[in-house]
């Protein structure tokens, strides 16, 4: 049986992505599309409610010109794509040696109280998913959580309850 050609998945990328991904592509050699890689992921992963699936990595790799296997290496290989449905907002607690030593456990056995989650889950009402990540560039802050694009530093269990409770 003869191997039936895929279906292009380039639909799937909204006017306004194609767009953003452009500018991206634009700052690299005309040979070089798949240089915006992490970018169009990061794009994409916006565009669907934070995570990724195997069609909108295809279209990336469709828009890029480059192999499907290769933007699924680097979406599995950094931890900011999300290859799961998250909630709303995604805490991501450092637990690198810096943070570790200057308290992320105790960060994260009050999020884990104060949420009913653990790492890798998304609590039941969708609004937050908690994440474990190595370091994220912050030591002098530590401990240290990210939610959305925000950083959040010298975390205590009050900081910590201030800023889940203004998220909506």
């Amino acid at each position: 049986m003869a191997q039936q050609k895929s279906q292009s998945k380039l639909h799937l990328i909204t006017d306004a992505s194609r767009a953003e991904i452009d500018t991206w592509v634009a700052k690299y050699p005309e040979d070089r599309k798949d240089s915006a890689c992490m970018p169009a992921l990061r794009i994409l992963q916006d565009q669907n409610g934070g995570w990724l699936t195997n069609d909108l990595m295809d279209a990336v790799a469709e828009y890029l010109e480059m192999p499907a296997i290769a933007v699924y290496e680097v979406a599995t290989f950094y931890s900011m794509y999300e290859l799961k449905p998250v909630g709303r907002h995604k805490i991501c607690v450092c637990t690198n040696i810096s943070c570790l030593l200057c308290g992320s456990d105790d960060v994260v056995k009050h999020l884990n109280e104060k949420l009913g989650i653990k790492f890798g889950e998304t609590t039941e009402d969708g609004k937050f998913s908690l994440k474990e990540v190595e370091c994220l560039g912050a030591c002098g802050g530590a401990p240290m959580m990210q939610v959305g694009h925000d950083y959040h530093e010298n975390l205590t269990p009050e900081k910590i309850d201030a800023i889940l409770d203004s998220l909506e």
